[in-house]
């Protein structure tokens, strides 16, 4: 049996199958989903209702971890070239001529200011997994320019993060059974995420015509 992500949002995946990359943002619930950014080949989400604090074995909070899941959809050429590669690396493509997108998971390290996407997975329209990678490549933010596509999007979700501090912590200690440890230094640091602005500002809604 096919794994499922997300299938009460089946609804908008088989709209984001057929609209235009500019009316595509309007399907998706903003209740969960923050869009950050279109280009002419995909959509840019971020999951606000599933952002966590890392939480370690003794259920202690690491506020230098942040977990985001992202959600990213796909116009017709976008599809194709996913297509094409996974055939050009002899992988199969059974499922994907129902693609419509992906979703990642982000690890942000705050400090260091760097993030790993630890998990991929190719979304078929009705939230099935059509595969799934664990690239863990690390990613400095400062390497990424003010122009890049992903730079953009992931200084997007640190400064959310900034500005909604208290609501993820208080979010990891409900969902998670998690605390702030005493004393912990680094773990559990006692200085808030929104004091941590050493990524620059960039314009989060801007809807880019460069192809990822």
């Amino acid at each position: 049996m096919k794994m499922r992500w997300g299938a009460g949002l089946l609804a908008a995946v088989v709209f984001f199958a057929a609209a235009p990359q500019t009316e595509a943002a309007e399907a998706v619930p903003e209740d969960i989903y923050q869009w950050v950014q279109s280009t002419s080949r995909q959509n840019y989400y971020f999951n606000k209702q599933q952002i966590y604090y890392d939480v370690d074995a003794q259920k202690h909070i690491n506020r230098d971890i942040l977990l985001v899941p992202v959600l990213k959809t796909y116009d017709s050429i976008q599809i194709q070239d996913v297509v094409s590669k996974r055939r050009w690396k002899m992988e199969s493509t059974s499922g994907y001529g129902d693609l419509v997108g992906a979703a990642e998971y982000l690890c942000f390290h705050l400090k260091e200011q760097t993030v790993q996407v630890t998990k991929h997975q190719d979304l078929d329209s009705g939230w099935g997994v059509l595969d799934t990678t664990e690239p863990q490549k690390l990613i400095r933010i400062a390497d990424l320019s003010e122009k890049d596509v992903d730079g953009r999007f992931y200084r997007a979700i640190l400064r959310y993060a900034d500005d909604h501090a208290e609501e993820i912590l208080t979010r990891t200690q409900k969902m998670k059974g998690a605390v702030l440890a005493e004393n912990t230094g680094g773990n559990g640091s006692s200085a808030p995420a929104k004091g941590r602005k050493a990524h620059k500002k960039s314009s989060a809604g801007h809807r880019s015509s460069a192809a990822h």
